[in-house]
């Protein structure tokens, strides 16, 4: 009835409402591209739909019914579709639900039975068959370890992933992919196995995926499409050369009547045009777009000096626009990056939309190198300051400006690639990130590869459960490796000491990039992480839930009015007299030693310390000589409320603001009921009690449970157990088996109540071999398998 009265309402609309050209054209699944795109007689495809709204002038409407439209090849989007004095709108049919797939239906199966549960169907064409949907789940591919959902790299990994004794048992791995942990935690690398030989050896091709190429981590890896590994429910082979398709079906999975897809496409959209000649006004809203195929054997470009190599690509590909938007989707199940705005873009908005369950990164804003003068492009290259371009800024304007990013829910990201982020950025300018939800990611939620061109605004965001299977990174993350770093800080000194060499510190990073009222947590990393050479940022109004706060060597950073939970500031190798402010920060823990400086010539002051030790060690250090110690009391950090009590009024005096705290995420109605929050931490303060102090056991940070508040955060029924208060960045394995907000109770079959017991314990246990670890963590106890070379004695900090 509803549909009726909406069809009746167009019919007369286009009756008395006569147009010079038809302005709305309408596609369903069961039209017909013989027809005339009306009401009544829809085309068949969007394609043809294009093709007439080209012949149209002014504002133009495609409806789609609801279905699933699978592509053939991607929309390309030209300054045809969109130009001065011409819109084009596509969007859903009165809000009916539509799916662009890049996918085909492997139909008319004919399962056999294998052997061991396993079945096989011959697969008619030559499809590609790299991703497989089972009933819109992607399934994986036979590989070992097996796939494992608790695994922390890869859902499981194994230094036998590559053993020669285990490759003499497949008869044919060509074709097989290799995926492997950088070894420092630096993202990952990928490779296509092409051979082996006699002895076991693997022959393969790849590698390309990251830009710091200082090899392989031996045990963090993984292998998949290797037809002898088919062994667990929900793996499947392809034999390519037979057009067999082996699967594995799940327990009570009904195999007759499930829906088999195979993505066959890269790129979903791609909207292109120059400069010169920019695609502009074109709006795609309110659809779901899935199912492309994965990239990360495809061609890849550095992004100059940062760590990252990138696939210039995604699902939605903007290069050449101005005025364009993606609003209120879905995009889900793709292969590669999700959207990708390449080279010049203007103006554009990707707003109101859910991304998850992306094999790449998420959004990516990405210019082009020959914008970027003396542009070097891996960590130990740079160009001579003789020979270096000092003019300031730009050479072209091929890349991405004055674009935002405008709540949008982002999560479980980076499936099958690890250097990845939530929202990327490179060589552009004044990006806006705003009021976006981000988490459950392998490395950081939103990086800005170097300071090319700055001016970016990040606020509003809540971004946490990130660098989830790497290390040594923050859920923010930065470079700023721009031309006049060097990897040696001190040849940096000396340079800036010359006259006029220390004008190119901002010569890339023209502008200040704003970070402000953002929530961020890391429990594996730093919430924020300024690393080598980033410069020119202002960050303030922030809340830090976990890892703090790190500034490595880099130029002019104020760090100002942010509240730092069970953290402090980290000082990383900084630059002499790098004109770095400092102050008004609530600081629950001391400063961590210094690394590699001398911190008395910055501008460290007016700072409000949890407790007296760390503010003695601040003046030890010649730093803060007017911060001060305070009571902190938080408003209802239970609820997520770190607000400062407005009893605390030396906290005030000092000149410390409270700020808004409950704004940031996702703002629509849609998202906002779907969007998780962090873990909120009780806030603990290092007293001067020896059984209060937080003790360093390898890479994490531990205590004795005894407060009323870590019960409750825990769960606890009572105050016993060690109370896991973070864990490090990086340093020995233990952080890949216990989270933050764990309460540890047993070790090696010994209980454990307090520090004391855990030391003792520990020091009874045979080392070298596998050890039990009980935890209480979501309210319930669980056993863990801890490995040997992640275990150390306890040392006090």
């Amino acid at each position: 009835m509803k549909k009726s009265i909406v069809i009746l309402f167009f019919n007369l609309l286009l009756t008395f409402c006569p147009l010079s050209a038809q302005t709305s054209f309408f596609v369903s699944p069961t039209g017909s591209d013989i027809a005339d795109g009306s009401l009544k007689n829809p085309f068949a495809s969007i394609e043809k739909a294009l093709a007439n709204t080209r012949k149209t002038q002014g504002e133009t409407t495609i409806y789609l019914h609801a279905g699933d439209y699978r592509l053939a090849s991607p929309l390309v989007f030209t300054n045809e579709d969109g130009g001065k004095d011409k819109k084009l709108i596509i969007r859903p049919f009165s809000n009916e639900k539509v799916v662009i797939k890049g996918s085909i239906v492997l139909d008319n199966l004919q399962w056999t039975p294998y052997k061991k549960g396993i079945l096989k169907t011959k697969i008619s064409g030559a499809p590609i068959i790299d991703m497989l949907l089972v009933n819109d789940e992607i399934r994986h591919q036979a590989r070992f370890p097996n796939y494992d959902s608790s695994a922390v790299r890869f859902n499981g990994t194994s230094s036998d992933a590559t053993n020669p004794g285990r490759v003499k048992t497949w008869k044919n791995p060509v074709d097989g992919y290799l995926h492997a942990m950088h070894q420092h935690d630096w993202g990952d690398f990928h490779y296509r196995i092409t051979g082996k030989d006699k002895n076991g050896k693997l022959t393969m091709e790849g590698g390309w995926q990251n830009n710091r190429q200082l090899g392989l981590h031996q045990e963090n890896r993984m292998v998949e499409n290797i037809f002898e590994e088919l062994d667990t429910k929900g793996e499947w082979f392809y034999n390519a050369d037979e057009q067999i398709l082996y699967y594995y079906p799940l327990e009570n999975e009904d195999i007759s009547t499930a829906l088999f897809e195979s993505p066959q496409l890269k790129h979903l959209i791609e909207i292109r045009g120059t400069e010169k000649n920019p695609v502009s006004s074109i709006i795609i809203e309110s659809i779901d777009l899935t199912q492309t195929v994965r990239t990360f054997m495809e061609k890849y470009e550095p992004l100059l000096r940062s760590d990252w190599t990138i696939y210039r690509g995604g699902a939605v590909f903007f290069e050449g626009t101005e005025n364009c938007s993606l609003k209120n989707c879905n995009l889900y199940n793709l292969g590669g990056n999700a959207v990708f705005f390449s080279k010049y873009n203007r103006n554009c908005e990707l707003s109101g939309s859910h991304l998850t369950n992306i094999g790449a990164s998420a959004i990516c804003f990405v210019g082009d190198t020959s914008a970027v003068r003396s542009p070097s492009f891996e960590y130990g290259q740079f160009v001579k300051a003789a020979n270096m371009d000092r003019t300031f800024g730009a050479k072209n304007n091929n890349y991405p400006a004055d674009c935002r990013i405008y709540d949008n829910l982002i999560h479980r990201i980076g499936l099958f690639e690890k250097q990845i982020t939530g929202i990327e950025i490179s060589m552009s300018r004044a990006i806006t990130v705003s009021h976006n939800s981000i988490y459950d990611t392998p490395r950081a939620g939103i990086n800005i590869s170097e300071g090319t061109w700055g001016g970016h605004i990040l606020e509003f965001n809540d971004v946490f459960n990130t660098v989830k299977e790497t290390g040594d990174h923050g859920s923010f993350n930065s470079w700023g490796r721009d031309r006049y770093w060097l990897p040696e800080g001190r040849t940096v000194d000396s340079l800036v000491k010359n006259a006029g060499y220390d004008k190119l510190i901002l010569a890339d990073a023209t502008e200040t990039t704003v970070i402000r009222n953002n929530r961020f947590r890391c429990d594996r990393g730093w919430d924020i992480d300024l690393d080598d050479g980033s410069s020119n940022y202002h960050i303030y109004n922030n809340l830090c839930l976990n890892g703090g706060l790190k500034l490595r060597e880099g130029y002019y950073r104020v760090v100002e009015n942010n509240i730092i939970i069970n953290n402090s500031l980290h000082c990383h190798c900084w630059f002499a007299k790098s004109g770095d402010v400092c102050e008004r920060n609530i600081l629950m823990q001391p400063y961590p030693k210094p690394v590699a400086l001398d911190i008395r010539d910055y501008m460290f002051d007016n700072n409000i310390f949890a407790d007296s030790v760390a503010l003695y060690n601040a003046h030890q250090l010649g730093i803060d000589p007017h911060s001060i110690v305070a009571n902190i009391k938080f408003v209802n950090p239970h609820e997520g409320n770190y607000c400062i009590d407005n009893s605390c009024t030396d906290v005030f005096r000092i000149g410390f603001k409270n700020f808004d705290m409950n704004s940031v995420g996702v703002v629509s109605t849609r998202l906002k009921t779907i969007a998780e929050k962090p873990i909120f931490p009780v806030p603990v303060v290092v007293s001067n009690n020896s059984d209060s102090e937080i003790i360093t056991w390898g890479s994490v940070q531990i205590k004795n449970l005894e407060t009323l508040g870590e019960r409750s955060a825990t769960g606890m029924d009572s105050e016993r157990g060690i109370y896991v208060v973070a864990v490090g960045a990086y340093g020995n394995e233990l952080r890949d088996y216990l989270l933050q907000n764990d309460v540890i109770l047993d070790f090696a079959g010994k209980s454990v109540n307090n520090i004391n017991d855990l030391r003792l314990a520990v020091a009874r246990a045979d080392l070298s071999k596998p050890q039990q670890i009980t935890v209480f963590r979501n309210q319930r106890e669980i056993t863990i398998i801890v490995a040997s070379n992640a275990i150390h004695s306890i040392i006090d900090n």
